[in-house]
């Protein structure tokens, strides 16, 4: 049988109470002190700090390369011999590609603190393993920003470290709204391709799971960059505005988490009450 055929039969077995050939997992508990005791815990702990490191490292390494906007390169060199904002969206889009596929196992692989809060909102995570997370993802790219600036500390200072902000001829509802929805993209996408519905359709989206997350992040940041540097991520914001400490910085850094924050609580309700039909059964 097809699988065009098999997931209308799979929905329709499972709205008339039958088998159907998925598993849905039970919700996490809105907390679980237990988890302090197990090592898992800090393993996914330790996967998401170096993970979140990295992503900053490789998205703001290649940022410090694109062309200023006044025509000439953040090198001295000449325009045009840099990655430009097509490769700084490709660097991030990779960069979390890679992250989420090699410790998607461990930790989820959310590699940032609004995928953290959409899936504690959709019951995935615990309320104690999404504060660990978000600290941890904190804490990464500081030291992601950290390094960026050590090596690169001429472009770091010229080009503001990377921060996020409204840029020029936006209004801060420009710059919240297509954070909200750049947000919704990309958790969205990773309640999707996470979907236990999914991977009954087809067995080849476990392995491709991160795929589609990391071409959500860098069609986002196509959209954002121009206009907000492309935020998305509450910690890769704030490790650049702590490492960057500037008032460009910290002015508006409260769009890059309320933003992201309420496109997160957004796609998780959509998928969660609108997208989803009811309780999966294992057959």
């Amino acid at each position: 049988m097809s699988n065009s055929q098999k997931q209308p039969n799979a929905e329709r077995n499972m709205e008339e109470g039958l088998p159907v050939d998925w598993v849905q997992p039970e919700p996490a508990p809105l907390v679980d002190r237990s988890e302090l005791l197990r090592p898992s815990l800090y393993r996914a702990i330790i996967a998401e700090f170096v993970a979140t490191l990295l992503f900053v490292y490789v998205g703001l390494l290649a940022l410090m390369g694109v062309d200023r906007a006044d025509g000439s390169s953040s090198n001295g060199g000449e325009a045009g011999n840099t990655v430009g904002l097509l490769g700084v969206a490709w660097a991030f889009g990779g960069a979390i590609f890679i992250m989420v596929y090699c410790i998607a196992g461990i930790s989820g692989g959310h590699v940032n603190s609004a995928v953290t809060f959409g899936m504690f909102l959709g019951r995935r995570v615990t309320l104690v393993r999404a504060l660990a997370y978000i600290v941890a993802q904190c804490l990464g790219a500081i030291c992601g920003a950290g390094l960026v600036k050590a090596f690169q500390k001429p472009s770091f200072d010229r080009l503001g470290g990377g921060v996020n902000f409204v840029h020029p001829g936006y209004s801060i509802g420009t710059g919240l709204g297509v954070e909200i929805l750049g947000t919704f993209l990309l958790v969205f996408t990773v309640f999707a391709a996470t979907d236990p519905k999914s991977n009954a359709r087809d067995s080849h989206v476990p392995v491709l799971a991160p795929l589609p997350i990391g071409f959500a992040i860098f069609v986002a940041h196509l959209g954002l960059l121009p206009i907000t540097g492309a935020g998305i991520n509450p910690a890769r914001s704030f490790g650049a505005a702590v490492i960057a400490n500037s008032h460009q910085g910290w002015h508006e850094h409260w769009i890059f988490w309320v933003g992201p924050l309420l496109g997160a609580a957004l796609a998780a309700v959509y998928h969660q009450f609108v997208l989803k039909t009811g309780t999966f059964v294992k057959l």
